[in-house]
């Protein structure tokens, strides 16, 4: 996919309303994840990356900075973003626990 075109998210748009159920891709553009809530708003925000599982299920959740993903709306306006972490990576991060 061709990030080029998309239009960067601002950082008053970096927040659980905006973020919640965007997919994330990695560096390869493969589907790494899916956002499940933010903790915080703005670029200081935690985002909490559901990684693996099929459908929700069995899917390990996350923590990463928002400051680490390139949040981005596509031509047809669906918000997703894109990390250098690829899915090995994302899930050898620690479970994230409420």
């Amino acid at each position: 996919m061709d990030h080029t075109s998309h239009q960067r998210l601002t950082e008053s748009e970096l927040t659980d309303a905006v973020l919640s159920g965007a997919t994330i891709y990695g560096p390869g553009d493969e589907n790494v994840g899916t956002v499940s809530h933010l903790h915080g708003t703005g670029a200081g925000a935690q985002a909490i990356i559901d990684v693996g599982g099929f459908l929700g299920i069995g899917a390990k959740p996350v923590a990463i900075r928002v400051s680490d993903i390139d949040f981005m709306r596509d031509e047809s306006g669906t918000v997703h973003g894109v990390t250098q972490h690829d899915k090995e990576a994302m899930k050898a991060l620690p479970e994230h626990r409420h």
